[in-house]
């Protein structure tokens, strides 16, 4: 008994030695981490000023989880209602302040937009590229902006309206009689209207395979920054690279060819100012043409898949619009069976304000990022340089004051004009979308058609929303589609 005492005895000593060795090298690493905590806090938190009041959630994560797995209505009602118009939190591994009214909105977009330069997470900036038109300010972006803006002219949006409607006549029978879901779907339909947005009506071998890399690439927006072998982000980078040679052999055939006509990428290569001083890179060239594919699918797509669900849920209102786009078709038929032009959809107002007021009550662009270029005072509270200010549009959208009944969906609302700063499902001021009206165009050729020529029934009886992470009906929203009696 005693031999085993001592074996014992000696055991525990070789295991609780080399613990006891490491404890203070474990003391130190802690001392050193807490004290890098509260330094990188006294950095982002000035003693001097006041924050905003909110929470900054986990270490790192912050409270991206919730955002993005919570009904936003909640994740943004429960903390203004706790703290306040002015809130911050952390997203996305960015500290952030939230705001929530008109004039605030007003402040940093517009009146005061010099000291909030517009930014995404770093993810984002990463997959899309830092030349593009979101990420800058000043001559750069002024210059672009024009440049992107005229491919979205009244006067192009004219000649795209047959191309668009080519594409709804293209993929729309092969919904007929079958079970679809719908975001996949119109995921489909807005990248073929943005393919040809960006590279023009020309059949290029490369197309192919710029969608299905930028299909990989999307599937990393939004992720976490976590660059290691595997993560939904690493995927997406390595997507991000092909795709820039890609593009980047794009550029150099169309330029040998001297082939400069077609969407905006022929406007890009075409880019000189008076004295031919101002030219566009290769890789400016690829990261704008990534952003604006980026900007001009997904948003779309959300938007047209909550048209189709609250049509379905309000019938008396979908018989209001079919009975408004069967008038304009009729007079297609009696003008020798032409197709539409830009001047019919100019002529669908009960149509546009169901648009308008989908995008109100599914306000799939949430906010927006933007970032203080120094320490700036706000009502009463600081916002640090570097820290996001995020523009809440879903909480103004939904703010009882403006809109009232807001759940309600009632496109009558917009019958009138709304409030200067209470609908801004495009953003606001100088960095609001320049394809707005491309957007609209396409929604409007599309539901012409469907309204016209079938109806859809909803599959099973769930119902919810799903964060992807814009906010649309649960499951994509699976319908069957029938053609109309």
């Amino acid at each position: 008994m005693q031999y085993y005492s001592s074996l014992v005895s000696q055991s525990c000593f070789h295991v609780i030695s080399p613990l006891v060795m490491a404890l203070p090298i474990f003391v130190f690493s802690l001392v050193v981490l807490v004290t890098l905590c509260k330094l990188v806090r006294h950095v982002l938190c000035p003693k001097d000023k006041r924050l905003p009041p909110g929470s900054m959630g986990w270490p790192y994560l912050g409270e991206t989880l919730k955002l993005y797995t919570e009904n936003p209505n909640s994740f943004f009602s429960n903390r203004l209602k706790r703290y306040g118009d002015i809130v911050k939190t952390h997203i996305l591994g960015c500290p952030c302040v939230m705001i929530s009214s008109p004039e605030a909105a007003k402040l940093v977009l517009v009146s005061k937009a010099n000291l909030f330069k517009p930014t995404y997470p770093p993810s984002k900036e990463k997959m899309i590229g830092p030349e593009a038109l979101f990420f800058h300010q000043g001559d750069y972006h002024s210059n672009l902006k024009k440049l992107v803006q005229a491919s979205f002219l009244p006067s192009v949006l004219r000649g795209a309206v047959s191309q668009i409607e080519n594409i709804v006549l293209d993929f729309l029978p092969s919904w007929e009689n079958n079970n679809i879901n719908t975001l996949h779907e119109m995921k489909k339909y807005a990248f073929g209207v943005a393919m040809i947005s960006v590279f023009g009506d020309k059949a290029e071998s490369e197309k192919e395979g710029i969608k299905q890399l930028y299909q990989c690439l999307e599937k990393g927006y939004n992720s976490m920054p976590l660059n290691f072998p595997g993560t939904p982000f690493s995927k997406a980078m390595k997507a991000r690279k092909l795709l820039n040679e890609t593009l980047t052999r794009l550029i150099a055939k169309r330029r040998k060819e001297n082939n400069l006509e077609g969407g905006l990428l022929g406007v890009l290569l075409k880019s000189n100012d008076r004295n031919n001083r101002y030219k566009l890179s290769d890789a400016q060239i690829s990261d704008n043409v990534i952003g604006v594919i980026f900007a001009a699918h997904d948003t779309t797509a959300s938007v047209l898949t909550w048209v189709l669900k609250y049509l379905h849920d309000n019938q008396d209102l979908l018989d209001s619009v079919t009975k408004e786009q069967e008038g304009i078709r009729k007079r297609l038929k009696s003008e020798a069976n032409r197709g539409l032009t830009w001047e019919d959809t100019r002529n669908m107002p009960l149509t546009t304000r169901v648009i308008q007021e989908t995008l109100r009550t599914a306000s799939i662009l949430s906010f927006t990022f933007r970032e203080a270029v120094q320490d700036v005072e706000f009502e009463g509270y600081l916002i640090p340089k570097g820290w996001k200010v995020l523009p809440l549009f879903r909480s103004i959208h939904h703010c009882a004051e403006f809109f009232p009944q807001p759940d309600k969906f009632d496109p009558s609302r917009f019958e009138v004009p709304p409030r200067p700063n209470t609908f801004m499902p495009f953003g606001n001021g100088v960095h609001s979308c320049p394809g707005s009206e491309l957007a609209k165009l396409e929604m409007l050729v599309f539901l012409h058609h469907l309204t016209t020529t079938y109806r859809w029934e909803v599959d099973g009886d769930e119902d919810g929303i799903q964060y992807v992470p814009f906010p649309v009906p649960k499951h994509g929203f699976p319908i069957s589609v029938y053609p109309r009696k």
